[in-house]
């Protein structure tokens, strides 16, 4: 115990001295928003995969969809580095940077209010994401619950107060630059810990292929195949296509995502940032879901819902993890934590630096200098951080799972209204405005309206569904409708 205590204060300790370091850098809007757009391939490519990658795939997503697919549950992890990761650096990362610059855009609210000249758009564009980050950001706390519940003993109340008082911390300190520099930090310790965990779960079945013969044995509901769970395509691969779809095209429109473009600082530098990106999510994401793939091996520790029957899907990693040395508890814990901290600093920061910049500054303050900006947006993210604790909090002693519901459709909903808009609006100078609005409507609409009827039966399906049709749409309606005039690659006339 008093190891695993000293590594956490190690870890948290090192976080704050870093906000400390770096709060120099946060002295102008750009320079705490996009770390005056400057920002190397490593801190660039560790913050996107950091920020991809928090408790909420190593917990909930491994746990879930490990004990449903089982070993084909890796694909996963595949599809998150070389679509989620590799391909959407390659198509997105050099355009957004230079648009965003172009249009002196430094949110995403911001790109589509100057891109498709339109006041409206951006505060659509900032209530979505006000809407949909919160929740998203407390169900970040939840996937800690169970794991610090098991190492320390200690409750789930203490686990998300701490975490929040020391986000806040480092993240109103130094801005984007405290947040990617943690983010390698907790990067490096992420990449060593999903390495070791692995190693150490298959010790304990005996060896990689006395697991996979273990986990061949048992049967999935449903299914008529023998050893499904160690099929290459598992026992439902259509609903597996699903979750790669949501899981790895959704990060190409989730602000907190393509902002990572937005302050790389040179085309060398996304080129680099392409390759370290990928590298660490097949790591990280393909570790994770292989890993989560062995959950039924034991499922004599998992609980289940004594009203249904059904496994508490997270309690499926924490049951692996809990037959591990102690010292390696430790490191998954501040695994966690790092992957789990970054995520929520990059919520945050995006919720703050959207809300003050799209809609405070342009509709209620006009005239506020930079130095009110700063103030606002650090104590915004006071504020999110706070909220989105709160929300953890109730909704862990609550029954109501509304929260939980829309925590789901969050990437669905968010991806869905903003893919096609901002990746056609990126490439094509015949887009229109109607056909933005048709996507907003399409992705925010479906999504919710899906979680109320439930017409289409997995959120997952419906999210990765919303995702493509927001592709073709925008298209679809601006051949119907006037474009927004706009050259997208002017060097290119000259």
């Amino acid at each position: 115990m008093l190891a695993k205590i000293l590594m956490m204060l190690v870890f948290i300790g090192a976080v704050v001295f870093i906000g400390l370091k770096t709060r120099s850098q946060a002295g102008s809007v750009e320079g705490f928003v996009l770390g005056g757009r400057n920002v190397g391939p490593w801190l660039s490519a560790f913050a996107y995969g950091t920020s991809y990658f928090s408790a909420v795939i190593f917990v909930g997503y491994a746990g879930q969809f490990g004990w449903k697919y089982g070993i084909s549950a890796t694909w996963i992890g595949v599809g998150n580095a070389f679509i989620g990761s590799l391909l959407a650096w390659v198509v997105l990362g050099q355009r957004t940077r230079e648009m965003t610059q172009r249009l002196k855009s430094a949110t995403m609210p911001q790109f589509f209010g100057s891109r498709y000249q339109s006041d409206a758009l951006r505060i659509a564009a900032a209530a979505i994401i006000f809407v949909f980050l919160i929740p998203y950001t407390a169900s970040v706390y939840n996937g800690l619950s169970r794991l610090f519940e098991m190492a320390f003993g200690i409750d789930y109340t203490v686990c998300i107060i701490g975490m929040a008082i020391v986000t806040c911390i480092y993240v109103v300190l130094g801005g984007y630059m405290a947040t990617v520099v943690n983010d390698f930090v907790q990067g490096v310790v992420m990449l060593i810990g999903i390495i070791a965990i692995i190693a150490a779960v298959l010790i304990n079945n005996g060896g990689f292929m006395a697991a996979l013969t273990s986990l061949s044995h048992i049967p999935v509901e449903g299914s008529e195949m023998q050893g499904a769970l160690t099929g290459f395509f598992g026992p439902d691969p259509l609903n597996l296509l699903g979750v790669v779809i949501l899981t790895s095209l959704g990060t190409w429109g989730l602000p907190q995502m393509v902002g990572k473009f937005y302050a790389i600082k040179s085309d060398d530098a996304v080129r680099k940032g392409a390759i370290i990106s990928t590298f660490f999510a097949v790591i990280v994401a393909g570790g994770s879901y292989f890993l989560g793939g062995f959950g039924r091996l034991y499922e004599s520790q998992v609980v289940f819902n004594p009203a249904t029957g059904a496994p508490v899907y997270d309690s499926v990693v924490p049951s692996m993890l809990s037959t591990l040395p102690d010292l390696l508890i430790g490191l998954v814990v501040v695994l966690v934590l790092s992957a789990s901290m970054s995520t929520l600093s990059s919520l945050v920061l995006t919720s703050s630096s959207t809300l003050t910049i799209d809609f405070i500054r342009n509709r209620i303050a006009r005239d506020m200098d930079e130095k009110g900006q700063l103030t606002c947006m650090r104590a915004l993210l006071v504020v999110f951080v706070a909220l989105s604790a709160g929300i953890a909090l109730w909704q862990y002693t609550s029954p109501v799972n509304f929260i939980a519901q829309l925590m789901g459709i969050s990437w669905g909903a968010l991806a869905g209204a903003f893919l096609g808009p901002f990746l056609w609006g990126l490439y094509s100078g015949r887009i229109s405005r109607a056909a933005v609005w048709a996507s907003f409507v399409l992705g925010v609409g479906l999504t919710t309206a899906n979680m109320f009827l439930g017409f289409i039966d997995s959120p997952v399906n419906c999210g990765a569904i919303a995702m493509l049709l927001s592709l073709i749409i925008v298209p679809l309606v601006s051949l119907v409708t006037p474009a927004v005039p706009f050259e997208v690659n002017p060097a290119a006339q000259k």
